[in-house]
């Protein structure tokens, strides 16, 4: 069996950017990676602007990174009522204001896409994997949490 396809051509712009170009091959790019500085920094608009990066997603070895990394996330650390926080509480605060400002920033590229791209990804606990009422109920008391922009 033989397939063809016409191959668009994205090498006639010159400088195009090679991830821009792959929006022409019905690909959408995301970021595997989250961290506070790059949401504050605008660096995640330039990704978006500038590479064409349609979404994101997160897990907590990658928080686990960005808040051993610095300070971007001491404000939540030590915050008054952190002491009295588990560390799941604290991890849980951190991820959540971050996927939800991820989703914000990703809003225009939600509407531009009719909710095709503009997405922001964070995987479920393992330790809830298997357990749906359990995820539900997270998902409750986090203030329903919604892996599309926020309005």
């Amino acid at each position: 069996m033989t397939t063809t396809t016409t191959i668009p051509n994205i090498s006639s712009t010159q400088g195009a950017n090679p991830l821009k170009g792959l929006l022409a091959y019905g690909q959408s790019p995301w970021l595997d990676f989250i961290r506070r500085n790059i949401l504050l920094n605008g660096d995640l608009k330039k990704m978006i602007n500038e590479d064409g990066l349609r979404g994101m997603t997160s897990n907590p070895a990658i928080f686990e990174k960005a808040i051993t990394a610095g300070d971007d996330y001491n404000d939540v650390i030590n915050a008054p009522d952190a002491k009295s926080s588990t560390a799941m509480a604290l991890y849980e605060k951190i991820a959540i204001r971050d996927v939800r400002d991820a989703c914000d920033i990703f809003k225009p590229v939600h509407a531009e896409s009719k909710g095709r791209d503009g997405y922001v990804s964070l995987e479920v606990s393992p330790n809830l994997a298997f357990d749906t009422q359990a995820r539900l109920k997270k998902r409750a008391a986090s203030g329903k949490l919604s892996a599309a922009p926020t309005s």
